[in-house]
C-alpha cells in the first residue's frame, strides 16, 4: 500500500469515527430533551389533582419545581457530553457535524423547534457565544417556525343546531373531574345564556334558531393556573369566529363555571405577559400554539409560547423576531425610552418595536443602595412569583450582539460609560452581556398628562387596584411613583422597576409621627414604610386624587396593611381573578331567572 493509500484510509477512518462521534452526541442532545420534557409533563400532569383538592401551595411549589427543571436538564446533559466528547467537547468542526447529525435526527418532530432551543443551549455553555454562530447554532431569522406546522391540535367539536344548552351540557361531561359540578346543567345553562346574549351582534337569531353559533370548538389539553381550570376554544358563526375561555372555580359545595370569556381583549388578559404560566399537559405544543393564534392573531408567538411554560422557546422566538425586523429597519436607531431616567438601570428601545432592554447601571446614583446581586434577586423573585396580572414579564438575555451604528450617540455614550461593566464594542458591534427584556408599555406619570381626563382618571384609580392585587400576593412594589408604573394597550396600570420591590411581609408599616415643634428626629430602617406618605408625591390633580382617595383610600392607611400582613401570615391569600367583572356567571349563578 501507498503512502497515499495510507493517508487516505487514515483520513476516512478519523471521519468515520468523527461521523460516529458526531452521532451519538445527537442522540444523547435528543434523548436530554425527551427527558426535560416528560417531566416537564410530569410536573404538569399534577395540576388536575391540585385543582380538585383545592391545593394551591403544591400549584405553587410545582411552578417553581418546572421552571428549575430546563436548568437541571442542560447541566445533565452537558456532563454527558463532556464524558462523551472529551477533549473534543470544544471542538468546532465536530459540533458543525453533531448540528447536521442533530437535524436530520429531529426533522420528523413536531416539535423540532423546542428540540433545536434545548440544543443550542448546549452550544453556548460550551462556546460562551456572543451574539450567533450560524454554524454550531440553529438560527432561522428568516423564518415563521410555526408556518409549517399543519397538524391539528386534539379537540372536541360540537356541532350547534339545536339547544346550546344541551350542547353547553355535552362540553362539560366530556370534561370531567373527581370532583362533581354543584349544578351542572345550572352551569350550562348560564354558558348557553351568556353566549347567547354576548354574540347577539352576529345576528342570525330567528324563531327556529334562537342562537347564532354554528359550532363550538374546545381543545382536549385543561389548562390550569393557580385556583382556576380552563376551557380554551373557539366559536363559530355563519360568517365569523370569536374565542371562547371558560373558566371553572373549585369550592366547597363543588365546581362551578366563574367566568364565560369570548372577547379577544378578555381573553388576551388571561393569556398576558403580567400573568404567570399555565399549566397544560399539551402532548406537542407548536400545534397548540398555532391554534391559539387564531384566538389570538396580535399576541406575538413568543408570548404564547412562555404563557405555557416554555420559556426558553419563548426567549428564543423573541429574539428571532426582534432580530428579524432590526435588519428590515437597519436605518433606524435605538434611543432612550420614554419616561424618567433611572438611577439603577438604563433603558432603551427601538420606537418601531414594542420591547425595552433594561440593563443594569455599574453605580447607582444617591440615595439608592441597592447592588447589581440584589437587582438581580429582584428580577429572580418576580419571575418565580405570582405576577397577579401585574408585573411585566422579564426576560433574561446575555450577550446579545446589535449593530453599533444603529445606537443614537447620546444612548451609546451612555451606555458605555454608565453600564461599562456590561456594554463592550467588538469591532462594528455593541455586545451587551446580561440586560432584561421586557414589554414596552406607556409610563403612568406620562400617561396621565396625554391621555383625556376620563382616561387618565381610570389609569389612576387602577393603579391603586393594581396596589392592591400585587400586596395581596405579598408584593410591595416599594416605590410607588407613577413613573415607575405603566398603561398597557388595553388601559390596565402595571408595575415594571423592580429595584426596590419587596415583600409585604418584609415591611414595617408605620405611622408618621406627629408635628411638634421640638424638632425630634426618628430612626427609620430600610423597611420603613409611611402608608400616608404615598398620595403626597404622586402629582396628581385634583380630580385624580379624589377619585383615586375614593375607591382606594384605605391602601394609605398603616391598618389596612397590617391588617393585610395578618392575612397573609394565616394562609389567607386574596384571589385575584384574571378577566373582568363582566364576564363572571358565578355571583348570579344561583339566582332564579325567569327569562330563561
Amino acid at each position: 500500500m501507498s503512502a497515499e493509500d495510507a493517508a487516505i484510509l487514515q483520513s476516512s477512518a478519523l471521519a468515520d469515527e468523527r461521523a460516529a462521534l458526531a452521532a451519538a452526541a445527537a442522540v444523547d442532545i435528543r434523548n436530554g430533551f425527551a427527558d426535560y420534557n416528560e417531566r416537564f409533563r410530569a410536573v404538569t400532569r399534577r395540576a388536575r389533582q391540585r385543582f380538585e383538592a383545592r391545593d394551591l401551595v403544591s400549584a405553587q411549589m410545582d411552578n417553581l419545581e418546572r421552571m428549575d427543571l430546563y436548568d437541571i436538564c442542560v447541566r445533565a446533559t452537558t456532563t454527558r457530553l463532556e464524558r462523551l466528547l472529551r477533549e473534543r467537547v470544544r471542538e468546532r468542526g465536530l459540533w458543525i457535524d453533531i448540528r447536521h447529525a442533530f437535524a436530520e435526527l429531529i426533522a420528523p418532530l413536531l416539535d423540532q423547534e423546542l428540540n433545536k432551543t434545548f440544543y443550542n443551549t448546549l452550544t453556548r455553555r460550551f462556546f460562551g457565544t456572543s451574539g450567533v454562530d450560524a454554524q454550531i447554532e440553529f438560527v432561522a431569522l428568516g423564518i415563521e417556525p410555526t408556518d409549517r406546522i399543519t397538524h391539528p391540535v386534539g379537540r372536541h367539536s360540537y356541532a350547534v343546531w339545536g339547544q346550546l344548552p344541551r350542547v353547553c351540557q355535552r362540553m362539560l361531561d366530556d370534561c370531567t373531574f373527581d370532583v362533581a359540578y354543584a349544578h351542572q346543567s345550572l352551569c350550562a345553562l348560564r354558558i348557553a345564556e351568556a353566549l347567547t346574549r354576548r354574540l347577539l351582534e352576529w345576528g342570525g337569531i330567528d324563531a327556529g334558531n334562537p342562537n347564532p353559533i354554528r359550532a363550538i370548538e374546545l381543545l382536549d389539553t385543561v389548562f390550569y393556573r393557580e385556583r382556576r381550570a380552563y376551557l380554551v376554544g373557539r366559536i363559530f358563526g355563519a360568517e365569523r369566529i370569536a374565542p371562547l375561555v371558560i373558566a371553572l372555580v373549585n369550592e366547597d359545595a363543588g365546581l362551578r363555571v366563574d367566568a364565560v370569556l369570548t372577547e379577544r381583549a378578555h381573553v388576551a388578559q388571561v393569556f398576558g405577559y403580567t400573568r404567570s404560566y399555565f399549566q397544560a399537559d399539551l402532548p406537542t405544543v407548536g400545534d397548540a400554539v398555532v391554534f391559539l393564534r387564531t384566538l389570538l392573531p396580535y399576541k406575538p408567538i413568543d408570548e404564547l409560547y412562555t404563557v405555557l411554560g416554555r420559556a426558553k422557546q419563548g426567549k428564543t422566538e423573541r429574539y428571532r423576531h426582534f432580530f428579524r425586523h432590526l435588519a428590515a429597519h437597519h436605518g433606524e436607531s435605538f434611543v432612550h425610552a420614554d419616561g424618567e431616567r433611572g438611577m439603577v438601570m438604563a433603558v432603551f428601545t427601538l420606537p418601531s418595536y414594542p420591547l425595552v432592554f433594561k440593563l443594569i447601571r455599574d453605580k447607582f446614583a444617591f440615595p439608592k443602595e441597592s447592588a447589581r446581586a440584589e437587582v438581580m434577586q429582584k428580577y429572580t423573585l418576580v419571575f418565580r412569583h405570582d405576577r397577579c396580572g401585574r408585573l411585566v414579564d422579564a426576560q433574561e438575555f446575555r450577550f446579545l450582539r446589535f449593530p453599533r451604528v444603529q445606537f443614537a450617540p447620546a444612548l451609546l455614550e451612555e451606555l458605555l460609560t454608565s453600564c461599562s461593566e456590561t456594554v463592550t464594542i467588538d469591532g462594528d458591534d455593541l455586545v451587551i452581556s446580561h440586560c432584561y427584556v421586557e414589554r414596552r408599555v406607556r409610563p403612568l406619570n406620562l400617561y396621565v398628562r396625554e391621555a383625556e381626563p376620563e382616561a387618565a382618571v381610570r389609569a389612576v384609580v387602577d393603579y391603586g387596584q393594581a396596589i392592591r392585587d400585587l400586596a395581596s400576593s405579598n408584593i410591595f412594589p416599594g416605590d410607588l411613583l407613577f413613573k415607575n408604573f405603566g398603561v398597557t394597550g388595553t388601559g390596565r396600570a402595571i408595575f415594571y422597576d423592580y429595584d426596590e420591590l419587596c415583600l409585604v411581609s418584609e415591611c414595617r408599616f408605620r405611622e408618621l409621627p406627629e408635628d411638634d415643634d421640638r424638632g425630634e428626629t426618628f430612626y427609620v430602617g430600610p423597611f420603613d414604610v409611611f402608608p400616608e406618605q404615598f398620595p403626597r408625591f404622586l402629582g396628581m390633580d385634583a380630580a385624580q386624587r379624589a377619585a383615586l382617595l375614593e375607591a382606594h383610600g384605605e391602601i394609605f392607611s398603616v391598618r389596612w396593611w397590617r391588617e393585610l400582613q395578618e392575612r397573609l401570615v394565616e394562609g389567607r391569600v386574596a384571589d385575584v381573578p384574571p378577566y373582568p367583572e363582566q364576564v363572571r356567571v358565578g355571583v348570579e349563578l344561583f339566582a332564579p331567572n325567569p327569562g330563561l
